[in-house]
C-alpha cells in the first residue's frame, strides 16, 4: 500500500519550462479554481479528462483527494485549492494531469479549460499586493478579460504536493 507521495518519481529541477527561455509568445491553458483563475504552460499539460470516479487512498495529506485510472494508468489527484486558500471542492468533474521533468499528478479542476496564446510584455511579477497564501505557485501574473490570472510555476506545484 503507497502511504506518501514520495514514492512517485521526484523532480529534476525547478527551472523555468524551455519555451518561456526561447519565445516571447507561449500558449497557456486558462482553469478555474472557485472564482479564480489560473493559468499553466501548455507544454506542462499532459491532458483533460473527465472524472468519471475518484477512487480515495487512506493516508494520504488532505490535498490528495485519491487518485483516477486514465486508460490503465493510475494518477494521483490533488486538489491545490488548500495551498491558495480557497474553499476545497465538493464534487470533482475534471482534472488536468500537468507534468514536470518525469512527475504527473491530475489537478481537480471546475472547467474544460481554455488555452491562450500570452505574451512575455503581458506578465506581471508577484507584489505584496498578490502575496497570499500559496503565493509561491505563482511565477507571475496577467490579465485576461480585466482580470488577473496567476500562472502556476508546475515544478513548485509539483514539490508542495509531494509535501517538499
Amino acid at each position: 500500500m503507497m502511504n506518501s507521495l514520495q514514492e512517485f518519481p521526484v523532480l529534476l529541477s525547478d527551472g523555468e519550462p524551455e519555451q518561456r527561455k526561447t519565445s516571447s509568445y507561449w500558449k497557456v491553458c486558462v482553469i478555474t479554481l472557485g472564482d479564480e483563475r489560473f493559468a499553466i504552460d501548455l507544454r506542462q499539460v499532459r491532458e483533460v479528462f473527465k472524472l468519471a470516479s475518484v477512487t480515495p487512498v487512506p493516508g494520504m495529506p488532505d490535498h490528495v483527494v485519491g487518485v483516477a485510472n486514465l486508460r490503465g494508468v493510475i494518477v494521483p489527484l490533488a486538489d491545490v485549492r488548500a495551498f491558495l486558500g480557497l474553499p476545497l471542492a465538493d464534487t470533482y468533474h475534471y482534472a488536468l494531469v500537468v507534468w514536470h521533468g518525469l512527475q504527473q499528478v491530475g489537478v481537480v479542476i471546475d472547467n474544460v479549460p481554455e488555452i491562450r496564446t500570452i505574451h512575455a510584455d503581458d506578465l506581471v511579477a508577484p507584489s505584496a499586493h498578490h502575496r497570499t497564501q500559496g503565493a509561491s505557485l505563482i511565477s507571475s501574473f496577467f490579465k485576461t478579460d480585466a482580470r488577473l490570472t496567476g500562472l502556476f510555476e508546475v515544478s513548485r506545484l509539483l514539490a508542495m504536493v509531494e509535501g517538499e
